[in-house]
C-alpha cells in the first residue's frame, strides 16, 4: 500500500512505501523514531532483527500497541556475517518480501585516538562497517531479485572527515556509508534504493553521558527528516540539515588547520 505522510500537500509528496517493514537493529531508538514518523499503514507487517532476545521482544510489544497487524522479532548478530544470508532470507519469506529495510546497527566504542583496547576497536570495525555492510548487500541483493525496495542506512557525520577524537569510530561510519552511497549508484534502474542518513550527535542510551556538541538533535528530529528525504527522493539525508554546510566547510579545512578544531 502506498502511504502519505500526514500534513503535507500532496504536490510535495513521494509516495513511500512501508506496509512490509525490516529493521535490523530492532532495538535501535533512531530506528523507532523513524516508524513512529511513518504514517500508518493498514495491515502494516514488521521483522525486528537483533541478537538481544528480551529488548527485541519489548519493542515487538511497542509497535504490536501502535496498531502493527503483525510483529515478528529474529535473532541475528550483526558481528556473524556468515549467518546473514539465512537470516534475511527467512525475514522475506516472513514477511513476502520488503518494502522498507532499515539498517541500524552499530555501537560506538572506545573514544580516543589510538585505542587501549584493540580488541574493542576491532569489534567496532566489524559491526559498524563488515557486520552493517554485510546486511546491507543481501538485503539489496533479496530487494533486487524481488523487483525493488527502499534501504535506509542509518550512517554519521562522523563518516564525513575523520576525527583524532574517535578515529576508529569515524572510520567505521566511513566505510558503511561509502558502501551505502556506492550501491545506490549501482542499483539504479533496478527498482532498488539506498537512502544514507548522517545524524550528528543524537541523544541515546549510546551517547548518554557524553558532553553534547552544538547542533546535537534527537531521534524523533532524525526520524522526521529522514522521512522527509524518503518522501522528496533524497539519497542523503542531513539530521539536522546545517550540517550539510556545517560539514562542507569542514571538508575544504587544510589538515593542519582541521587538526585544531575542539573536538
Amino acid at each position: 500500500m502506498m502511504m502519505r505522510r500526514r500534513g503535507r500537500a500532496a504536490g510535495e509528496d513521494r509516495d513511500v512505501q512501508a506496509r512490509r517493514l525490516l529493521v535490523l537493529g530492532g532495538t535501535s531508538e533512531i530506528a523507532a523514531a523513524i516508524m513512529d514518523e511513518l504514517p500508518d499503514t493498514p495491515g502494516r507487517s514488521i521483522v525486528l532483527a537483533g541478537r538481544d532476545e528480551q529488548s527485541l521482544e519489548q519493542a515487538a510489544e511497542r509497535e504490536r500497541a501502535r496498531g502493527a497487524a503483525d510483529v515478528r522479532t529474529l535473532i541475528l548478530d550483526a558481528a556473524d556475517p556468515a549467518g546473514h544470508g539465512a537470516a534475511l532470507e527467512q525475514a522475506f519469506q516472513t514477511l513476502g518480501g520488503v518494502d522498507l529495510a532499515i539498517v541500524a546497527v552499530g555501537v560506538l566504542g572506545e573514544r580516543g585516538g589510538l585505542p587501549e583496547d584493540v580488541r574493542g576497536a576491532v569489534e567496532v570495525l566489524s559491526v559498524n562497517t563488515v557486520g552493517a555492510g554485510s546486511l546491507l548487500m543481501h538485503t539489496a541483493r533479496l530487494m533486487r531479485e524481488r523487483g525493488g525496495g527502499t534501504i535506509v542506512v542509518l550512517s554519521s557525520v562522523a563518516a564525513e572527515r575523520p576525527r583524532a577524537a574517535n578515529a576508529v569510530y569515524c572510520a567505521s561510519k566511513a566505510g558503511i556509508d561509502a558502501l551505502a552511497q556506492g550501491l545506490d549508484d549501482a542499483l539504479r534502474g533496478s527498482g532498488v534504493r539506498v537512502v544514507t542518513v548522517r545524524p550528528g550527535f543524537v541523544h541515546t542510551r549510546m551517547t548518554r553521558g557524553l558532553q553534547a556538541p552544538p547542533l546535537a538533535t534527537t531521534p524523533e528530529r532524525v526520524a522526521c527528516e529522514t522521512v522527509r528525504g524518503l518522501e522528496g527522493g533524497a539519497d542523503t539525508v542531513w539530521a539536522p540539515p546545517a550540517l550539510r554546510w556545517v560539514m562542507l566547510i569542514m571538508r575544504a579545512l587544510p589538515r593542519f588547520v582541521f587538526r585544531r578544531v575542539p573536538a
